[in-house]
């Protein structure tokens, strides 16, 4: 059993949620168990939220931006820290926390939380950057100025394959540019988000800055998008839960954020560093049992050095280990059961269609994974870049490889998706480089590397994988709106 001592709201394992300051819902009975995906066991029961409850934060929320955008961002900025200092603290608590309700690998949860407190971080040291523009009018004793303001109330809805992290990605550069937020944490993983509340409410959060909530996204969330009390909405998860957001926000024209599905491409020319290729090949695949949308969902191997590569990327994948996560194996289990079906799916209309298994292929259902969702480390060869392995996001430890004749085939095969999030290229030419650069249809390209973008940088996806981006002065601004002002003192 977690210790879930830091809520204040909490009786045993029943959850409440943080509403206005303070924890509401403990003694409702209408709840959703929250399961350990390693074992099935029920770890926690949370509030099924309402309408209702989703009002209430806002209402709460919109109060408590009015003051809150009149506070120097500074001060914003210092609040923030405080919240990464308790981050900090809690660090090895809150990595048990979300390998009981994620199923992550013990040590990949302790750098969860740490990417966590890096983006409140990074965030708070956003607070003396926010800049605004002044431009000569064309009228004498006028200026026109570009300020950069709160929107007011921002909306986060975050995805199950790191809730933690990706909750404070979007509260820290909300709240420092002068927003209140109201988070809704995935059904299957709100544990963390509540326990990133009571480290707001410890450290000394203004009651309705910070909200958490709980429930199905069909009713809480989507009472969220709709309300006009929302002014942005940020959210993480699928594609098509994406485009149902965006039509949902649409006839209020909210403003909206979207990181969406991905489907990347890992490109190996014949004049790449095997080793280094093959050693991100698996990293970028398997990291969080391949629940990641930047992960290597798809191999392209020149001809010349396939069979070499495929080689040493089965010898690794094949010694990789599997088991309980709070060991620290290097794969834990699939988030669901109606993920692992998911995968079967892929795996078995891509065999169909002519793929060949090269290893794994299948659920891992008896002994000492008897309980809990488990997926064997599978391969496959496949020949038909059209295959559902090398189209449908397959989002687990299964990933297909073709081999290519050259770079341009290469990225003529990976911009055939509809997705646009990230891709890997190895090579050695400098001209080759540039080349992907300037083909590959991609937000994100990662370049003799393995997987992991970083605070600096910008994350954000094109095509089907997203709208805006999160992440880097670029993403910070994105919680910011620009108001235009004429300045006559005449």
């Amino acid at each position: 059993m977690i210790d879930l001592s830091l809520q204040a709201g909490a009786r045993g394992t029943a959850m409440s949620m943080y509403i206005d300051g303070g924890w509401v819902g403990t003694d409702r009975s209408e709840r959703i168990d929250v399961e350990n995906p390693a074992d099935e066991a029920v770890i926690a029961s949370i509030v099924d939220g309402t309408v209702d409850d989703a009002q209430h934060a806002l209402a709460a929320a919109r109060r408590a931006s009015l003051a809150w955008a009149r506070v120097p961002a500074i001060e914003r900025g210092r609040l923030v820290t405080r919240l990464a200092d308790a981050v900090a603290v809690e660090a090895q608590r809150l990595a048990r926390i979300l390998v009981a309700e994620q199923g992550k690998p013990f040590d990949q949860a302790l750098g969860e939380v740490g990417a966590a407190e890096n983006f409140l971080r990074y965030a708070a040291e956003n607070a003396r950057r926010i800049r605004g523009d002044i431009f000569p009018s064309d009228h004498v004793d006028e200026e026109i100025h570009i300020r950069r303001v709160p929107h007011g109330v921002v909306v986060g809805l975050a995805a199950w394959n790191y809730p933690l992290a990706l909750a404070a990605r979007k509260l820290g550069p909300a709240l420092v540019a002068g927003n209140a937020f109201v988070l809704l944490s995935h059904e299957f993983t709100p544990l963390s988000g509540l326990e990133l509340a009571a480290l707001a409410d410890r450290v000394g959060f203004p009651a309705g800055l910070f909200n958490v909530l709980t429930g199905r996204g069909r009713v809480v969330g989507q009472a969220l998008v709709e309300s006009p009390s929302t002014d942005l909405i940020t959210m993480t998860g699928s594609t098509r839960a994406g485009q149902e957001i965006y039509a949902a926000g649409a006839k209020g024209l909210k403003v909206i954020r979207l990181e969406l599905g991905g489907k990347a491409p890992l490109i190996v020319m014949d004049d790449a560093d095997l080793e280094l290729a093959v050693t991100s090949a698996v990293a970028a695949r398997f990291a969080n049992c391949g629940q990641v949308c930047t992960c290597n969902e798809r191999m392209y191997l020149h001809r010349s050095i396939a069979d070499e590569f495929t080689e040493r990327f089965l010898a690794r994948a094949s010694a990789l280990s599997i088991g309980d996560p709070m060991g620290s194996p290097d794969l834990g289990p699939k988030i669901s059961a109606g993920e692992v079906e998911k995968i079967v799916g892929i795996v078995e209309a891509g065999r169909a269609s002519g793929a060949e298994v090269l290893l794994g292929g299948g659920p891992l259902d008896d002994g000492a994974y008897a309980k809990g969702h488990w997926y064997a480390p599978t391969v496959l060869s496949v020949e038909d870049n059209g295959s559902p392995l090398m189209q449908q996001e397959i989002f687990g430890p299964v990933v297909p490889l073709m081999t290519v004749d050259s770079l341009e085939q290469a990225i003529d095969f990976a911009n055939r998706t509809e997705y646009g999030l990230s891709a890997y290229v190895f090579t050695a030419d400098q001209r080759r480089i540039m080349q992907a650069a300037r083909g590959l249809d991609f937000g994100e390209l990662y370049i003799n590397r393995g997987i992991g973008e970083q605070v600096q940088g910008f994350h954000a996806g094109w095509k089907h994988s997203g709208l805006g981006g999160e992440d880097g002065q670029h993403g910070f601004e994105g919680y910011l709106r620009k108001q235009t002002m004429y300045l006559n003192w005449a």
